[in-house]
């Protein structure tokens, strides 16, 4: 790539987790203090990132992979992405906010296979050429949680009382705009799918990858997946409001650290998977959940502060050694016939089914122990997640028999 492709690609992924960075993370506390949302009201707000997921795969297999350039419907939906932000922004009661929220994640999904697709598109060397440009997305996404914390102080206790937390959707609106706009100055990226009728419903949403769980290894791991979605849920629709909730100070600003781990654990991987392998390195990821929930449970926002901070690093760990060990697991099983198919499986029953069940499951026991009006029994919400994580750990480890698996860089 030259330099000014370079520079384009990074600025367009730095804006594309800018963007899902800088509402996501506060979602939960914006809907509980802004429009007094239940738990239950929360699950289904977090639980349209699924259906996004759910619904991608036919946006990108039918429509942009068949007929447009992909940074054309990166720029349209990016676009109407904007508008909605706004009308998100400007909504004063949750029967109006969720049909907003549902149709932004529906649109704003398939962006994310889509500046893989652009960026690709120009690299001759993915596996040496993509880490640059992608690691400007954890940049955004970082950028926009220390923003909200550290200068405009937006979750601050004095400004959520104001309610000023909704003015996270007008900044997300405008950085939406710039890259919907900016999208049509990228490098050209036509459709790459045969239009000759031969791409199928089971093909778009990686069906074709099923006969792999013919395989024991792979059932058990494609199970596990599922099923540590679960608890992954608890994470991203719990962890800022019980910041919040609890008077830790800039809670927004300190998750990042969670992404900057990301990247440290991002570049340990390799030599962990290579010197344990791929069972063990699951099971520290699995272990890991159990671990940072059980900070959560037990530590608070004074002398055992530190014990949240811990929980919050952990994400590096928690993501990093699961889910993208478990994406170059996949690969490997999949052979090259249905690495893509296999990929897209995954993606489906994780992000889409999995995490599904994850939020529905975290909004009721959220309901379950609220004591009083934002006001929440925390141990016992977060020991639920560090229990389920733990058995799911044990029973990859008893079931799950250990096997070479090679690691492709």
């Amino acid at each position: 790539m030259n330099t000014k492709i370079k520079i384009q690609l990074s600025f367009m992924m730095f804006l594309e987790f800018f963007i899902w960075g800088g509402w996501f993370v506060t979602l939960g506390t914006f809907l509980g203090d802004n429009l007094k949302a239940s738990g239950g009201e929360i699950a289904m707000a977090f639980s349209t990132q699924s259906w996004g997921a759910i619904i991608a795969p036919f946006i990108i297999g039918l429509i942009a992979d068949r007929y447009f350039n992909a940074e054309r419907i990166l720029g349209v939906l990016h676009l109407l992405g904007a508008l909605l932000m706004y009308q998100m922004y400007s909504a004063d009661d949750f029967a109006i906010f969720y049909p907003y929220v549902l149709g932004y994640m529906i649109i704003y999904m398939p962006t994310l296979a889509l500046v893989n697709s652009i960026s690709f598109n120009q690299m001759k060397d993915p596996a040496k050429e993509f880490a640059f440009v992608r690691v400007f997305g954890t940049i955004g996404w970082i950028v926009a949680g220390l923003i909200i914390s550290y200068v405009f102080l937006w979750d601050s206790a004095e400004a959520r009382a104001d309610g000023l937390l909704k003015n996270t959707f007008l900044m997300v609106a405008i950085a939406s705009a710039v890259l919907g706009l900016f999208s049509f100055s990228l490098p050209k990226t036509p459709p790459t799918a045969i239009k000759d009728g031969n791409v199928n419903i089971s093909t778009i949403l990686g069906l074709d990858a099923l006969k792999l769980l013919k395989d024991r290894n792979f059932l058990i791991f494609f199970i596990s997946s599922v099923l540590i979605c679960i608890p992954l849920a608890f994470y991203y629709q719990n962890a800022n409001p019980f910041l919040a909730e609890i008077g830790m100070e800039n809670p927004t600003g300190k998750m990042t650290l969670g992404q900057a781990s990301e990247v440290l654990f991002m570049l340990l991987l390799p030599f962990f998977f290579k010197r344990f392998g791929f069972k063990m390195t699951i099971i520290a990821g699995m272990l890991a959940w159990t671990i940072r929930y059980l900070l959560f449970a037990y530590g608070n926002a004074g002398d055992l502060a530190f014990m949240l901070i811990i929980g919050i690093a952990l994400h590096g760990i928690c993501y990093d050694f699961f889910f993208v060990s478990g994406q170059i697991y996949t690969d490997s099983k999949a052979g090259e016939k249905f690495k893509s198919a296999a990929q897209g499986l995954i993606t489906l029953a994780t992000y889409g089914f999995g995490m599904l069940i994850g939020f529905w499951v975290a909004g009721k026991i959220s309901d379950m122990y609220l004591v009083s009006d934002n006001v929440h029994d925390w141990t016992n919400i977060w020991t639920f997640p560090a229990i389920f994580a733990f058995v799911v750990m044990a029973l990859f480890a008893i079931f799950f028999k250990n096997e070479v698996i090679e690691y492709k860089k």
